[in-house]
Formats: C-alpha cells, sequence, structure tokens
C-alpha cells in the first residue's frame, strides 16, 4: 500500500503547546523592558548594568517566542526546543512558588511548563515529529529513521 508523501497536519496539541510556550516568552519581554526603563530613571549603581539584564531577558524571550512560532507554525525542529523550554518553565515555576513565595506568578508559569511538555507527548504530537504513517506503530517509524528516514525514502524513490 503506497503512502502519503505530505507530512500529516500538525495536531492541536502541538499548536496549543506554542501558545503556552508564547506567553512566558511574551511576559520575559515585558518584564525586561519595564526593568529597563525604570533603570533608566534610577542614577546609575556600581555593578550595575541595566542593558545587559535586559538584554538577558530579551535572548530569553526571543528564545521562547522561536520556539513558541516554530511550533504554533507546525515546525517539527520545534519540538525540543519546545521540550527544554517546558522544563525551563516547570523549573522557574517551582522557584517562584517556592522559595520566592510568589505563588500568584509561580503557579502560571509552571502550569505553562507542565502543559505544554504533556501536549509535546500525546501520541498525536509524537507521531507528528516522527512523521508517522497511518499504518505503523512508532517503533517502525523510529527504525525507519522518523521524518529523515521518510525523506530518504522518497527521495530514493524519485532517483528510481
Amino acid at each position: 500500500m503506497p503512502h502519503s508523501e505530505d507530512l500529516p497536519p500538525t495536531p492541536i496539541e502541538v499548536r496549543l503547546a506554542g501558545v503556552f510556550t508564547g506567553l512566558p516568552g511574551l511576559g520575559l519581554l515585558v518584564f525586561g523592558v519595564v526593568i529597563l526603563l525604570e533603570g533608566l530613571d534610577t542614577p546609575p549603581r556600581l555593578g550595575n548594568n541595566i542593558w545587559a539584564e535586559f538584554g538577558t531577558f530579551a535572548v530569553m524571550a526571543l528564545a521562547f517566542l522561536a520556539a513558541s512560532a516554530g511550533l504554533v507554525l507546525g515546525r517539527t525542529w520545534a519540538r525540543s526546543p519546545g521540550v527544554v523550554v517546558a522544563l525551563l518553565l516547570i523549573g522557574v515555576g517551582w522557584y517562584i512558588l517556592g522559595p520566592s513565595e510568589q505563588p500568584v506568578w509561580g503557579v502560571p508559569i509552571g502550569l505553562c511548563g507542565i502543559a505544554s511538555l504533556v501536549l509535546l507527548f500525546r501520541r498525536p504530537s509524537r507521531a507528528w515529529a516522527l512523521g508517522m504513517h497511518d499504518d505503523e506503530t512508532e517503533e517502525e517509524a523510529a527504525e525507519r529513521g522518523g521524518l529523515a528516514g521518510r525523506r530518504a525514502e522518497r527521495e530514493r524513490r524519485e532517483r528510481d
């Protein structure tokens, strides 16, 4: 039975994980801008480089937003960075909730991370990332080499 060469459509779980990954990214960007604006209004202090602090938050925000955009747009490369971002969010949420005693911020951040992680490991998300055919198991797709194996199959058929 011939297989369709089109990739399966991006599951809603992946797109939702992208949204949950992007929300904290937007928050980081806003937080960085607020810190920058407040820092520019205060007199400089020794050892305080407001531009470096803003740059750190901006780079982190852009990394989160890049992973988010990739997931929302259905790019398979974004799944691994999305998992890393989700794990970071869980850790940050725990720290803000526990040691920092800020549950108002820690709970939503941690929940975004947990939701993203769960969504990215649900069966439709795994099948999408592996480029599974309708009639194969995850093990068979992994043995084939996932998306790279699917691409190699297509190129082999085109050469023949």
